[in-house]
């Protein structure tokens, strides 16, 4: 198989985001969902919306989002939209809360290891075409967070993080804590649902990542620990298993001194399993190029 291409931008900026977007030359068409993460209250350490504001506008994209399965401040949408005020994503962008009234879609997975449908807000369908707009760090239960989190559970219904979470055994997210799989089934659950959401846009999705603030801990801690990494640049692809990958690389290959620490979290929770799980799938390439760009 070919080598995926990923391109690397090292200097974190709202021009150098559409700058890396605008390389791969695949515009996005139609009504653009943006899916990125609003940031748990609390969170620190989540990509502020004055980050992405230039890539919004520049795909002339719709920002959306998906309620949460845990207790906290997103996991119903009457609290969801008032975190987004306080976090300003309203005040830059149209937002629209994917699941904020069911019933959900249900994509078929034929093929899935674990899961053979994934539960996705309705209003997926109102889009045609989707950036997934990743900030890249830990988290306590996947190991890592890139793009294939972003498709995967990101995308989820409420429910569907439950059916995910639990590999296909629940979908109310009052039962979730009690039906926690062995861990790698919970990992290529989530790489079942991400083969969903690639098999539902086809060709028309983009993933950009952006290495900054680099914690052990996901934007959904609302006591997240303080980047531990230190920041690394901004990578695209039209790839999310290569881009996921490059994105692992460069931390090993950083040379610094947290990186114990990131991939203690990381190992700890075989969390390079779901790439291998996406891989096996066929929805990406582990192989790949990456063309820095200055």
């Amino acid at each position: 198989m070919e080598k995926s291409k990923v391109y690397f931008i090292k200097e974190i900026t709202p021009e150098n985001i559409v700058k890396i977007y605008d390389l791969l030359g695949k515009k996005l068409e139609g009504k653009v969902a943006v899916k990125l993460h609003s940031g748990e209250q609390g969170n620190k350490n989540f990509i502020r919306p004055e980050m992405v504001q230039k890539i919004v506008e520049h795909v002339n994209g719709t920002v959306v989002e998906c309620n949460t399965a845990y207790e906290g401040a997103r996991n119903s949408t009457q609290k969801h939209k008032k975190l987004l005020e306080e976090h300003g994503w309203t005040k830059y962008f149209d937002v629209d809360l994917l699941d904020a009234g069911g019933p959900d879609m249900v994509l078929p997975i034929p093929n899935g290891k674990i899961i053979k449908e994934n539960y996705v807000g309705k209003n997926l369908k109102k889009y045609d075409s989707m950036l997934v707009l990743s900030h890249f760090k830990g988290h306590a239960m996947g190991g890592y967070g890139g793009a294939l989190k972003q498709l995967s559970i990101g995308c989820g219904s409420s429910d569907g993080k439950t059916w995910i979470h639990t590999a296909g055994k629940v979908k109310h997210q009052e039962e979730l804590w009690g039906n926690v799989p062995e861990q790698d089934k919970f990992l290529e659950a989530m790489a079942d649902a991400a083969s969903s959401i690639m098999e539902y846009f086809k060709d028309k999705i983009v993933f950009i990542n952006i290495m900054k603030n680099i914690s052990i801990d996901c934007d959904c801690d609302g006591d997240a620990e303080p980047p531990c990494v230190r920041d690394i640049g901004i990578l695209a692809s039209t790839d999310p298993v290569a881009i996921d990958q490059a994105c692992i690389d460069l931390v090993k290959n950083s040379g610094d001194e947290g990186i114990d620490h990131f991939f203690e979290r990381v190992n700890s929770r075989h969390g390079t399993h779901t790439i291998d799980a996406a891989a096996e799938l066929g929805i990406g390439n582990k192989e790949y190029e990456l063309i820095n760009v200055d």
